[in-house]
């Protein structure tokens, strides 16, 4: 894709950039049901990240396409910036995907950041497409523990805001931080997601990804 910025090689340069697309992040209503889902997750190798898609049919959570692409990093690691560090290999692994997604679950968060732009909205603003974070840990906010049961949630809050929802998946299994990205509502973020993690803690989407970028960061490792 065509970037609507030079890509930053500082948080000097960055800060601004993040600034920007913060302003343009917008959570509203669904259009339509997505018909395809994609999972974005990513593994580091050294000094090379790889970055995963995984496009499903939804509902039925159908497996379509997979694509993948190993990158070096061009920007420091610096926590809250972190997007700039990994966004270049998932818009690459995205787009060697055959067809467009309607919908990105991203492992990370979404406005659920202390300047309300997670990974999951840098996608979504660039790629112009609803996305949600699903985190299997929380970055900012307090929260009451969900009751044990599948699908129960409660708010997670930061500075008096709510930024997601904490989230169990599974009865009695740790619960996920999901926050919406860009073009979705919560409510419509936790639906899917519970929809998508029909047997395990992961939504299908999410954890066939994470089990790509792993199975491609083995692949890169001296024998």
């Amino acid at each position: 894709m065509i970037l609507p910025f030079p890509w930053p090689a500082t948080v000097a340069e960055a800060k601004p950039i993040q600034e920007r697309l913060a302003r343009q992040v917008r959570l509203v209503p669904l259009g339509h049901e997505p018909a395809t889902v994609a999972g974005v997750d990513a593994a580091f190798a050294g000094d090379r990240i790889v970055a995963a898609a995984t496009l499903f049919a939804f509902p039925s959570l159908e497996p379509l396409e997979t694509a993948h692409a190993v990158m070096p990093f061009s920007f420091p690691y610096v926590p809250g910036y972190l997007s700039f560090r990994e966004a270049p290999a998932f818009i690459a692994a995205l787009e060697r995907l055959s067809r467009r997604p309607d919908l990105l679950i991203v492992d990370g968060q979404g406005i659920a950041h202390p300047r309300r732009l997670g990974i999951a909205s840098f996608l979504g603003v660039l790629l112009d497409l609803p996305a949600i974070g699903s985190a299997k840990s929380r970055l900012v906010g307090e929260h009451a523990d969900p009751a044990p049961e599948r699908g129960a949630w409660t708010p997670l809050v930061d500075r008096g805001e709510t930024v997601g929802a904490v989230l169990r998946t599974r009865p009695g299994v740790r619960p996920l931080f999901i926050s919406p990205g860009h073009l979705i509502t919560l409510p419509e973020a936790v639906d899917i997601v519970l929809r998508c993690a029909v047997r395990y803690r992961l939504p299908e989407p999410q954890r066939a990804a994470d089990l790509l970028a792993g199975e491609v960061k083995r692949s890169l490792q001296p024998k």
